[in-house]
């Protein structure tokens, strides 16, 4: 008998609006450990105030967000900074700090929250993710000399740093040229074996979702529509899902 998996998000009856705009009506989501859920939708579908809200970014009107055991609405701001520490986000824009080379950027949260560090285990804790994420040559470079791809592969590598249990990606490949996206998915994926990460991978971009999704989540009109293997939900005649394939591969 297959042992069940831990759930280590567990999202029910989520709503949230913004003045009359109802954005979420009701989401339910979970996501077991190690497993990396791709969330699909058109722009405006509420995919990431759903991460947002995850992480403690922005509160739910309605609904219960449960991630690692913890009800995040009503954690105390010590408890929700200590959540934070376990959940990577990964922004659209690589957010990193132009002023810092690259071994700054990756070693400033590390010593923000892990003061007890010495500078040498700072160092080789820089030295393991940029290695990771096939950029340890850059680590004296400022983000100015960088591609934008070798920017995102930055960020992430920021984030895996801190040795989160979750990553949440918010359109990991955005205004990437198709071979960085390729290597992007790639290390998506690679992460996720080497780190023994969950992940929420908030995307349009389907050769993203089927390159690094366990299991892709659709949703239209703030609600799941439909879950399932990439070939599960696209097999479907809902003229909406058929126009979000068509427009991403015709």
């Amino acid at each position: 008998m297959e042992t069940e998996k831990e759930i280590v998000i567990d999202i029910k009856g989520l709503y949230k609006s913004f003045g009359n705009n109802h954005v979420l009506k009701g989401v339910d989501l979970q996501v077991a450990r190690g497993e990396n859920v791709v969330v699909l939708g058109r722009s405006g579908t509420g995919k990431s105030v759903l991460i947002k809200i995850i992480c403690g970014l922005l509160t739910q009107d309605e609904g219960s967000v449960i991630v690692l055991g913890e009800d995040v609405k009503n954690l105390s701001y010590k408890k929700l900074e200590e959540l934070r520490l376990k959940v990577g986000f990964s922004f659209q824009l690589s957010a990193l700090y132009d002023s810092m080379t690259v071994k700054e950027n990756i070693a400033f949260p590390l010593k923000r929250n892990f003061k007890h560090l010495s500078k040498k285990e700072v160092n080789d804790r820089v030295d393991a993710v940029l290695n990771s994420v096939s950029l340890l040559k850059t680590k004296d470079q400022y983000p100015a000399e960088l591609s934008g791809g070798q920017k995102k592969r930055i960020g992430i590598a920021r984030t895996l740093v801190l040795r989160p249990e979750i990553m949440l990606y918010d359109e990991p490949t955005a205004g990437l040229d198709p071979i960085s996206s390729i290597e992007i998915n790639s290390l998506i994926h690679n992460i996720k074996e080497e780190f023994s990460v969950s992940s929420i991978i908030i995307t349009h971009d389907l050769v993203c979702a089927k390159t690094t999704g366990d299991r892709l989540v659709m949703m239209f009109d703030g609600v799941v529509q439909k879950e399932g293997t990439f070939e599960e939900v696209f097999d479907s005649d809902d003229e909406r899902i058929k126009s979000f394939y068509e427009y991403n591969f015709t």
